[in-house]
């Protein structure tokens, strides 16, 4: 709990129905959609205006408070988790859509606007907003900002990086900035691009510039049933290698697809991986593109090829695939959602490395990803009741994303860092780089308030120098070990 003056300072700045304090009421804000890690913060404030939003801000400025803004806690790397004692800067009342500029491609949001809904705003006008989270019917843009997150149709039509045109920002001081332009490449150092992506460590965006896209004349789903992950995996390189670029690319296996049957009955067939191919754009090309990609399955052995026939038959399979994250709770008791990033050339080996983690510490791994871009979304089940398995289970997952880098990849392709990846970032990152960061951080941050104790490997203040470090042993751990 804060001291009552504190408390006081920001009722005054967001009205005694903007603030709350009750333990009990408190509680729905102690972690996001990673459950595993909870924290208690010393006060919620729900802004509605920009200039509570700075009035907040300078309160914890002025009194060193730490602070940590979220959206609508859907993250799934603790971003979101509250610093002890500090203050959760909820943003759910700003869900204005300011301005639709139809003519110049963009839109104009408040930060707690839902994602879904910027795309129902401009579907009339025959538009959308490419980034789709499997959360986007929940999660907010300001969320996206924070995390940079993709989505299904992220290989073709880019993260929320490629759609950000521009940022209003409350700086860590309390001061207002401004960042990027309506128009795309403007002059200037990309400030914007700095801060989507860097999970609220930066300061807090309170009004963001989106692009939209134009809807295409055509799209077309694909859903092809294959005995094996890899076999879904080659036929997602030849694809590839066949010079096409589609909407999206996604592979379930065995686990996932029962999974989601369970959740929403998509009509999955049984099988051991799933392959999901859209495509988009001119009706000649697309149809054209889909013969070439039913015949490089079939040669791949796909047991089952369908093309749905409706925009309802479309949605139905795109609901499945949203739902899986969801839906794995129906077929084990806990479960980690892990996030990592793989050349697509290593699809087969990875996987079977994976199938062989896991068989050796007699745990399953359900596997749902976005193929055409190599990002990998392996769900580790485990049973907290059993003593010790959450502990095995983690530490599983942890090695997951170091044998990620050792392939040449990354530990997060669109979840962020947060709190539960913090040690992993130091695998894969040597210690000047983390410095390099660092310094980055402190010129939006010096005093060390946003989102701390966040993203970085050990606590670092902006006053520190840098020193010998011992990393952490999950830092140096290699992958083999587990073998």
């Amino acid at each position: 709990m804060l001291p009552h003056g504190q408390i006081d300072e920001l009722r005054a700045a967001v009205g005694a129905g903007g603030l709350i304090t009750a333990e009990s009421q408190l509680q729905t804000y102690e972690c996001d959609g990673l459950t595993n890690f909870r924290v208690l913060p010393g006060a919620v404030v729900l802004p509605q205006t920009i200039e509570q939003v700075q009035a907040v801000v300078r309160i914890c400025a002025r009194h060193k408070i730490p602070f940590v803004s979220r959206g609508a806690g859907t993250g799934l790397s603790g971003g979101a988790l509250p610093a002890a004692g500090g203050v959760v800067i909820s943003l759910a009342r700003m869900n204005r859509i300011l301005d639709v500029d139809i003519a110049n491609r963009y839109v104009i949001v408040e930060p707690g606007v839902i994602n879904a809904h910027v795309t129902q705003r401009v579907a009339a006008d025959g538009y959308f907003y490419a980034p789709d989270p499997s959360s986007q019917s929940v999660c907010t843009i300001g969320g996206n900002v924070a995390e940079n997150s993709g989505g299904a149709h992220c290989l073709k039509y880019g993260f929320t990086v490629t759609h950000t045109l521009a940022l209003e920002v409350v700086l860590p001081s309390g001061e207002l900035a401004h960042f990027g332009s309506p128009t795309l490449d403007a002059p200037g150092y990309d400030l914007a691009g700095v801060f989507v992506g860097s999970e609220g460590t930066l300061g807090i965006a309170t009004k963001v510039t989106l692009r939209i896209v134009r809807r295409p004349e055509m799209v077309q789903t694909l859903l092809a049933a294959f005995p094996t992950p890899s076999a879904a995996g080659q036929t997602v390189s030849d694809i590839i290698a066949a010079g096409m670029l589609p909407a999206a690319l996604e592979i379930m296996d065995t686990l996932a697809i029962e999974a989601a049957e369970a959740a929403v009955h998509a009509h999955y067939p049984k099988c051991g991986g799933l392959l999901l191919v859209e495509l988009d754009g001119a009706c000649d090309e697309v149809e054209i593109l889909m013969r070439e990609v039913r015949a490089i399955a079939e040669k791949n052995g796909a047991a089952e090829i369908r093309v749905a026939q409706s925009e309802a038959e479309r949605a139905l399979i795109w609901k499945g695939r949203k739902a899986a994250f969801a839906a794995v709770g129906r077929i084990s008791p806990n479960y980690i959602v892990q996030d990592g990033v793989i050349p697509r050339t290593a699809l087969p080996r990875v996987l079977a490395d994976i199938e062989r983690m896991s068989g050796a510490v007699n745990l399953r791994v359900a596997n749902v990803f976005h193929a055409g871009d190599g990002n990998l979304h392996p769900l580790v089940l485990y049973d907290r009741s059993i003593e010790g398995q959450e502990e095995i289970a983690l530490d599983l997952s942890y090695r997951i994303l170091n044998l990620c880098v050792d392939n040449g990849g990354s530990i997060t392709g669109e979840h962020g860092v947060g709190k539960e990846k913090q040690q992993a970032l130091g695998y894969m990152f040597a210690e000047p780089d983390l410095e390099t960061m660092q310094l980055v951080r402190c010129a939006f941050d010096p005093e060390s308030l946003s989102n701390p104790d966040k993203v970085f490997p050990r606590p670092r203040l902006c006053a520190d120098k840098p020193g010998p470090y011992t990393p952490h042993p999950l830092e140096t751990a290699g992958v083999a070990e587990i073998f």
